[in-house]
Parts: C-alpha cells; sequence; structure tokens
C-alpha cells in the first residue's frame, strides 16, 4: 500500500475478532488484515488499484472484502509466479456481497 502511495499506519489489538465485528465484516469474510481508510473498510490482501477505485467511486458500501490469502495476491506473491484467480468483493452496508473486481 505504501508503494501504491497510501499513508500507513498500524495498530496492534488483541481482540482482532471484536475490531471486525464493530467494522462489520461477516465472519466468513474474515482475513488477516484489517484497514480502514476513506470511510471504508478493508478486508484481506485487497489490491491497490481496487482500493483506489473504491475511493474514486465512492459506493455506498462498507467496503472491500478478500477471504483467505490468495496466491498471486499483494503480499502473496509466489517465487514461481504462480497466480490463483481471485475476486474481492464489495460489502454492502446491509452485509451483502457483491463481485467488485476479478483477478485471474
Amino acid at each position: 500500500m505504501r508503494a501504491a502511495g497510501f499513508t500507513v499506519m498500524a495498530h496492534d489489538s488483541a481482540d482482532m475478532a471484536a475490531l471486525k465485528q464493530r467494522l462489520g465484516i461477516p465472519l466468513a469474510q474474515a482475513s488477516c488484515h484489517t484497514a480502514e481508510v476513506g470511510g471504508y473498510v478493508l478486508e484481506g490482501h485487497v489490491p491497490a488499484a481496487d482500493v483506489q477505485r473504491l475511493l474514486r467511486e465512492k459506493p455506498a458500501a462498507r467496503g472491500l472484502v478478500l477471504p483467505g490469502m490468495p496466491i498471486g495476491s499483494p503480499g502473496m506473491e509466489s517465487p514461481d509466479g504462480r497466480r490463483d484467480a481471485f475476486t474481492v468483493a464489495l460489502l454492502g452496508k446491509d452485509g451483502s456481497l457483491q463481485p467488485y473486481s476479478r483477478h485471474p
């Protein structure tokens, strides 16, 4: 995210489950990283380009989620160049999910 121009401030939390619940992240969508940017929540290894698009388009939503740790997603690059396809989802204010971006 820093490489994409975002200012990053890390905060350690002893109770990530409570934080995710407070932010409205469904348990099934929980991942290893949680962030807030521009009034939105980000969960998982969401690509910076998707975050930039989110901030540009400003949809009425909670944010973006990418559960799990797909090989080839940011921070999960493989030494052999392998990439798994993954879809980032838009998390609606009502907890609904819809595809936001597909990464082959």
